[in-house]
Formats: structure tokens, C-alpha cells, sequence
């Protein structure tokens, strides 16, 4: 096989596989968890609205703190930052174990647990997104971030799966326990993680001036703020179908949390397929044709999916948009890091998650949650969807497609 067309070509560094294994080992604990969570806050409320509360509860504080964690990412040591954040989520995870296990889990809990998580988050991922061209270098960075979205939707097939057999056989609790005891994984590889020794950098502005500073770089980047575009409008409408997806499995399909692990799975299943033909693509295709053809996809496949009342049809669109979502948003990604300058990664990527996780979440799982109980959870995702569709054949038509195109002329600085 020609090296081009190796999916896997980032593993050839020893750091980044330490890291990709142990973090994707990790993430089936953290989709065990996610999916006894949606489940949990299911079956306790039966509300539509509060499901998508306890998702939003979890993004509440990337909403807020993300945008100064990224400052504090530009100016820390990435990887020993990481290593904290990681440990904190292990302890979190413990805390929500005990709760359920001795049966004080209540929905206010559930809320508090996630708003912990979401705390954590908004210097985790930053932090995280920004150390990978530490582990491979720039030549490698889109496929490394491709092979990540992989790792992510392996994931997302195994956890569901598992955490469907552990809710049968041990009860919901025992999916935080797992969780919590799979971050020894993550753990053990970024301790193994060899890197040059951090230098800290001499930096005399105050925090509120790194962020205007960051700010201004997108706003007046025209590529990076016609992609931040897409990133915006594709997570506030697109995402937060997974949300509600306890709902549809419960609701609209009639399945249980077995047909409900299998959505999920079917997302992943395509997701991984997805981020694998794009890591194995590299720049075979021009990124702003990848990038529009997934959006393209993506919101109306949304739509179809909002028709469905049956499981089998709803099993294989949800391949396609596993497929779709993962292409759009790794794409996207991957050309908004291309244009970031180092000194503000760390920032740059903490307005990527003040959006994919703040924005979808507070106010896209909100919306969703909200249209779902007034109006039927098929006008939320098929709303959406359109909303989507819309934006791109505007988005991705004449002058701004040149511009969003344009990103791959721009050299990395």
C-alpha cells in the first residue's frame, strides 16, 4: 500500500501512539458513561428538555472558561496540564460511581456531576488539541487529528455496546465505575510521553489581552472566520441529534437501551469509516471540496433521519451521518489548525471547543431539547438539519467558497 493511502502513517511516532492508544482505550469508558448518563437522566425525568439539560449542563463551563483556558494552554506545559485534567475526570467519574451505586443519584446530581466534567473540559481539550503537533510534528497534524476523530468513533462503537451489556447484567452505576477505572490507560501513556524540555515563554500580557489578541487573528483571518462560520452553524443544528437520541430510541422507535446502544454504535461505525478515508486521503481532494461535500451530506441526511419511524432505516442513515458528521467536522479542524500560528494554538483551539462543545451543547442542545418537547422531537433534528443546509449552499457559493478554499495556499506560520 502506498504510504499516501496509510491511514494509520501518524503511529510511526512513538509519542503519539502512547498517547492515541491510551486515549482511545480511555474513550470507550468515557461513551459508557455518556451513554448511562443520557439514559440515566431518560428514565429519571421521561423529559426531553431535562435530558438535553444535563448535556448542556455538562458544556455550560466550556462555554464560559474556554476561551481564558486557552491563554493558560499557550502559556502552561501541554502535556502536564493534560495529565492533570485527566486525572481530575478519573475522580470525577468515581464521585458519579458512588453516587449511583449507593442509589443517591438523583437528577440534580447528574446535573452537578456534568457541570464538574464541563469545568474540566474547557482546559482539557484545548489543551489536548494543541499538544498533538508536539507528538507528530506539522508534516503529519491533519492525519493525526483524522486518526483521533478515528479513535473517538471506535470508541463510540465499543462503549455503546459494553455499556449496554453492563446496564443489563451490573446496573447503570457500574458504567461511571468502568469509566472511571479506564483512565489508568490514558494515564499510563502520558507518563511514558518523552518530549523536549518545556521552556516556559516570557509573556507581559494580561489574560483579557491574550484573548482580544486571539480574537483579532480570527476575525481578521478571512479564512479562519469563514470556517469558524461553518464550525458555528454546523454545531448549534447539527450535534445535538446525539442528545436527543435517547429520546428517539425511547419515544419514536420503541427500543430499549440495547436499540439505543446500537444507534450509537451505528454513528460510530460511521464516524470511524469517515475519519479513516480522510486520514487516508491526506490531500488527494482540495480541503474546501471534502469540507463542503460532507456539509452537504450531513444536514440532509439530518432530515431523512427526522422522517424515520422505524429502526432499520434509522440504523443505516445514522452510518451515513456518522460518516458525513466526522468528515465535516475533522475537515474542518484540520484546515483551522493549518492557519494557526503556534504562540496561538492553544487559543484558536479553545475557540474551536468554545463552539463544538460550549455552543452545540448550552445553546444547541437547549434549542433541540426545547422545539423537542414543544413540537416533536422529529422538528428538532429536521429543523436543524435544514437550518444547516440552508447556511451551506450560501456558505460554500462564489466568493466565499474562494475564501474558504483559499486555506489551502495559506502556509502554517
Amino acid at each position: 500500500m502506498p504510504p499516501t493511502l496509510n491511514p494509520f502513517r501518524a503511529l510511526r511516532h512513538r509519542n503519539f501512539l502512547l498517547f492515541w492508544s491510551g486515549q482511545t482505550l480511555s474513550l470507550i469508558g468515557t461513551w459508557m458513561q455518556s451513554m448511562a448518563e443520557g439514559w440515566l437522566a431518560f428514565t429519571l425525568t421521561r423529559n426531553a428538555f431535562l435530558v438535553g439539560l444535563v448535556a448542556a449542563a455538562q458544556s455550560l463551563p466550556i462555554l464560559v472558561f474556554s476561551l481564558y483556558a486557552g491563554v493558560l494552554v499557550d502559556r502552561a506545559n501541554k502535556l502536564r496540564l493534560v495529565t492533570i485534567c485527566q486525572t481530575c475526570f478519573a475522580l470525577q467519574s468515581t464521585a458519579l460511581w458512588l453516587l449511583a451505586w449507593t442509589n443517591h443519584i438523583t437528577i440534580h446530581w447528574l446535573i452537578a456531576m456534568a457541570t464538574v466534567n464541563g469545568v474540566i473540559s474547557s482546559i482539557e481539550i484545548p489543551a489536548r488539541q494543541s499538544l498533538v503537533i508536539e507528538l507528530v510534528g506539522r508534516d503529519e497534524l491533519p492525519g493525526a487529528i483524522a486518526l483521533n476523530s478515528s479513535g473517538f468513533n471506535l470508541a463510540r462503537i465499543v462503549g455503546p455496546a459494553a455499556a449496554a451489556i453492563v446496564m443489563a447484567k451490573l446496573g447503570t452505576a457500574w458504567c461511571f465505575g468502568v469509566n472511571a477505572l479506564s483512565y489508568t490507560t490514558v494515564l499510563i501513556g502520558l507518563f511514558l510521553i518523552r518530549l523536549p524540555a518545556w521552556v516556559p515563554a516570557q509573556h507581559r500580557a494580561s489574560p483579557l489581552q491574550g484573548i482580544i489578541e486571539g480574537v483579532r487573528f480570527m476575525r481578521g483571518t478571512p479564512a479562519v472566520a469563514a470556517l469558524i462560520g461553518v464550525v458555528t452553524v454546523y454545531s448549534i443544528f447539527g450535534v445535538p441529534y446525539l442528545t436527543l437520541m435517547p429520546v428517539v430510541a425511547g419515544e419514536r422507535l420503541g427500543l430499549g437501551a440495547g436499540g439505543y446502544g446500537l444507534l450509537l454504535a451505528c454513528v460510530g461505525v460511521g464516524g470511524l469509516c469517515g475519519a479513516l478515508t480522510l486520514a487516508a486521503a491526506g490531500d488527494r481532494f482540495p480541503r474546501h471540496v471534502v469540507l463542503s461535500g460532507a456539509s452537504y451530506l450531513f444536514s440532509g441526511l439530518l432530515i431523512l433521519f427526522a422522517l424515520v419511524r422505524t429502526p432499520l432505516p434509522a440504523y443505516v442513515l445514522l452510518l451515513l451521518i456518522g460518516f458525513a458528521m466526522i468528515v465535516n467536522s475533522a475537515q474542518a479542524n484540520a484546515m483551522l489548525q493549518h492557519l494557526v500560528p503556534d504562540e496561538l494554538r492553544g487559543r484558536i483551539m479553545a475557540a474551536y471547543s468554545f463552539i463544538v462543545v460550549g455552543l452545540s451543547q448550552v445553546a444547541g442542545s437547549f434549542v433541540a431539547g426545547a422545539v423537542a418537547r414543544a413540537a416533536g422531537v422529529a422538528w428538532a433534528i429536521g429543523g436543524g438539519g435544514a437550518v444547516m443546509l440552508v447556511y451551506a449552499l450560501w456558505a460554500f457559493q462564489g466568493a466565499r467558497r474562494k475564501v474558504i478554499g483559499a486555506t489551502a495556499l495559506t502556509p502554517t506560520t
